[in-house]
């Protein structure tokens, strides 16, 4: 074992394999097409194959096949055998060396009886960040305090999200399109949960949160690319609209205040990769 996550180590001491590791763990649970990985990252496809095979045979990284195109995805067992590792030998388990491993009693003092922030992210923050906030904000009622930024933001909300959002019953008046720097700052919010709910918000790097939340990436097709008329452009806001609202409903029912942190992170994984949801 002690070899096994030295080869890791190892592998993860290249800053090209470590940039593709970083951008799998942003997506997970979600596999990525080597490909995208490539054109996010502008790794030509050949050295990409390199650094993916080295990956793979860490036992950190796993692949499976769709017809032509090979996706990749965390193996996030092996991921944790090695923080293991490094905390229990490496630093011989002391909390001044290494981040401490959360216990259930401390989890469950921080998390009951309080009001969580919650941060939505996607890149334009014109619909699908604007209908978790506003979903959420109706939904968890007082249990949370609920915002959405863009990475790269447009300069208005999109008509159609604002329209499906008022036909919903949502109050659409508190919304505006921000950057995610709004809250990057020392007087912002301290984060319990960082959402990305598009696949290129994940990709790229952003800076690490204060309070270290918990994250969690549910992607979906962005309804704001739809083509076609209006009613097909209003249907793929409807299909981004219920997927959302199921997701939201499913983490608002969750017993926030009598789950630790590594039962909460794996719920979260699991209401992205439920098929129901999607």
């Amino acid at each position: 074992m002690e070899i096994e996550n030295l080869d890791r180590l190892t592998t993860l001491g290249h800053p090209a394999r470590m940039s593709v590791f970083r951008l799998l763990m942003r997506r997970y649970p979600q596999s990525v097409p080597a490909g995208e990985i490539g054109t996010v990252l502008g790794i030509k496809p050949s050295t990409l194959s390199v650094y993916l095979s080295a990956l793979q045979s860490t036992g950190l990284v796993s692949v499976e096949r769709h017809g032509t195109s090979r996706l990749f995805k965390i193996e996030m067992q092996q991921v944790e055998a090695l923080h293991r590792f490094l905390f229990q030998d490496c630093c011989r388990g002391r909390p001044e060396l290494c981040p401490p491993l959360f216990t259930d009693a401390k989890e469950r003092s921080e998390m009951s009886d309080k009001t969580y922030n919650v941060l939505f992210i996607c890149t334009g923050n014109s619909a699908r960040s604007i209908f978790a906030e506003s979903l959420l904000r109706d939904e968890g009622g007082d249990r949370f305090n609920v915002f959405s930024a863009g990475t790269k933001p447009y300069s208005e909300l999109n008509p159609f999200a604002v329209e499906m959002l008022q036909d919903k019953g949502h109050d659409t008046s508190v919304l505006r399109s921000k950057n995610v720097g709004e809250f990057q700052g020392d007087d912002a919010p301290v984060f319990d949960f960082v959402f990305t709910v598009c696949n290129r918000a994940a990709n790229e790097e952003c800076p690490s949160w204060d309070g270290q939340p918990i994250s969690a990436h549910w992607g979906m097709p962005d309804p704001v690319k739809a083509t076609g008329t209006d009613a097909e452009k209003r249907l793929a806001f409807q299909q981004a609209y219920g997927a959302l609202r199921n997701r939201i409903r499913a983490f608002a029912a969750l017993p926030l205040d009598t789950l630790n942190r590594v039962s909460l992170q794996a719920a979260l994984d699991d209401i992205a990769t439920d098929e129901e949801v999607g």
